[in-house]
């Protein structure tokens, strides 16, 4: 938000400055927690590494059910990291003085052209190209000239849905906290923290399940007809 005040924006300027600066800072952050977590592993975890083992076995947990174990397991070095990298972009927000990296369109948009290009060459690895398309024409033959253009969009959209929802909660987030800081700058905001907080856990989860749902679509449909 270009004319509020912003400690990195001080730095580096507004505009692509800051953004970037403040990108850079949420991947500082999980590249920091990565370290701390693996810097001493012991077969008794504590400290950062029973945080991100905790972490990681939830993540599993939440891709079990939409995807099965196995490829949870395969699917946990992209899911987990875009988890860290949205959840701490979301957070930086919440302190006076940051942006969120997620509250720019720029940001969320590249996140969801990732999982996007993602999840397709995964299904086209796994089943091949014609057999992956061929599932874009539904089961009914003479319907494949109409299902077909109507899934292209429909995966399409998956980008604009992606990017927009989280965009467009963080940013509401961000403009919702200013206003109220501006109102009323000592003690009457923090309630509104723990709903901001859980608005940022919220729209990680969203999108971290979001990923292995079109993950599990690409590769794991089409494993039904070949039994």
């Amino acid at each position: 938000m270009e004319g509020i005040f912003t400690i990195l924006g001080s730095i580096f300027g507004h505009g692509n400055g800051l953004v970037i600066s403040h990108i850079a800072l949420a991947i500082t952050l999980v590249l920091l927690v990565a370290f701390f977590a693996t810097k001493n592993m012991k077969l008794v975890p504590s400290g950062a590494q029973n945080i991100m083992e905790a972490y990681l076995t939830g993540v599993i947990s939440m891709g079990k059910d939409v995807i099965g174990e196995e490829l949870a397991r395969k699917y946990l070095p992209l899911v987990a990291t875009i988890g860290l990298f949205v959840f701490f972009s979301n957070v930086i927000g919440i302190i006076p003085a940051f942006e969120s990296p997620t509250s720019n369109i720029n940001v969320t948009l590249t996140l969801a052209l990732i999982v996007f290009v993602y999840y397709n060459y995964e299904g086209i690895k796994e089943q091949g190209v014609v057999h992956y398309f061929a599932h874009f024409a539904g089961p009914v033959k003479i319907l494949a000239p109409l299902m077909f253009p109507i899934e292209i969009v429909s995966h399409i959209s998956r980008i604009i849905s992606l990017s927009f929802r989280l965009f467009g909660n963080i940013k509401g987030d961000d403009l919702f906290l200013w206003v109220l800081l501006m109102l009323a700058p000592w003690l009457l905001p923090l309630p509104a923290y723990v709903l901001l907080a859980f608005s940022a856990i919220l729209q990680t989860f969203i999108f971290m399940i979001l990923t292995y749902v079109y993950l599990a679509g690409a590769v794991v449909v089409e494993e039904g007809d070949h039994h």
